[in-house]
């Protein structure tokens, strides 16, 4: 995959970039939402196994880029049926709160809706008032909340949040 829009870009993660992906996944505090507080404590190596594993009919890990800088990743997994799950994450800080968000996601989604699927879904972590706000604003809908169904590294239960968009509900903020 590789959409560009304006100043961003979403493109296949490849070996170039392993080394990015495992700072950003060993850094606590751009991981703690997502359960892992102290890091994924992975390393390069590693994720480049992983990756070339990617394809993009099972499931594929994505570079976001803004004026040619990665500022985040994504992925998507083929979840059959015509049903995607997908992720992002904007790792950078400088580039968190501007807007950003909602276009990259509209990217994808509409490209994954072009791609065939009908249906996308993704959860959060209940504390992410601020993702759960883009979601629903992009057409999301909250399917259940799921109380204090996970442990995160530290022991802390944490609660989160289910949410599915179909092609008639989605609210397209990179057309």
């Amino acid at each position: 995959m590789d959409i560009s829009k304006n100043d961003i870009r979403i493109r296949n993660a490849g070996a170039a970039d392993c080394e990015q992906l495992a700072a950003w996944w060993n850094d606590g505090k751009i991981m703690a939402h997502a359960g892992f507080p102290n890091g994924l404590g992975t390393t390069p190596a590693h994720i480049r196994e992983e990756i070339a594993d990617d394809a993009d009919d099972t499931k594929r890990r994505l570079i976001i880029e803004y004026k040619g800088t990665p500022i985040g990743e994504m992925s998507y997994y083929n979840l059959g049926r015509h049903v995607a799950e997908m992720g992002i994450k904007i790792c950078n800080t400088d580039y968190q709160e501007k807007g950003l968000g909602r276009t990259i996601l509209s990217m994808l989604i509409a490209e994954l809706f072009q791609r065939g699927y009908e249906k996308i879904v993704l959860d959060t972590n209940l504390k992410n008032e601020r993702a759960q706000h883009v979601y629903e604003m992009l057409g999301f809908r909250r399917l259940r909340v799921n109380i204090d169904s996970w442990e995160d590294q530290l022991g802390e239960l944490q609660s989160s949040v289910d949410y599915e968009l179909v092609p008639g509900d989605f609210q397209n903020y990179s057309a």
